[in-house]
């Protein structure tokens, strides 16, 4: 996928972003990150980081039906 030179970019979103985001602990993203599972971690240095969209596509594969 590539991104137009007019397309905005968000900033990435932080581990502490994506826990309050997602209603979980701190160390819930981190064990994501280390176990595989929850939306896709980026490495930037020694910082981990995630794309909003990423973090939305997987919380759209999560949903149950009722």
């Amino acid at each position: 996928m590539t991104h137009s030179n007019t397309t905005a970019r968000r900033p990435l979103a932080k581990p502490q972003e994506i826990a309050e985001y997602c209603g979980v602990p701190l160390a819930t993203v981190y064990q994501w990150s280390s176990r595989g599972g929850g939306p896709k971690l980026i490495k930037v240095g020694r910082h981990l980081r995630a794309r909003w969209d990423d973090v939305e596509e997987w919380l759209d594969s999560q949903t149950i039906a009722a």
